[in-house]
């Protein structure tokens, strides 16, 4: 990004790093004006995200069997 904002065409930089037009486009909505620190910081957060949803479904299934097991036995 930052050689992009530096005056490097969009065509160049696709070149240069190997990848598609629409990768940088989705990058770009992403990531433009943050700082790497930043970009560093989103990523954590998803990636805690992304466990933190995979514990509450995990949760949510273990309370749909024990209800489950609950309601046979009554």
């Amino acid at each position: 990004m930052k050689e992009h904002q530096a005056g490097l065409g969009a065509k160049e930089l696709w070149r240069k790093h190997g990848f598609s037009d629409a990768t940088f486009y989705k990058w770009r909505s992403k990531y433009g004006g943050m700082e790497v620190s930043d970009a560093k910081k989103l990523k954590a957060l998803e990636v805690e995200n992304a466990r933190l949803k995979k514990l509450l479904a995990e949760q949510m299934m273990d309370v749909s069997t024990f209800k489950e097991m609950l309601g046979k036995n009554f």
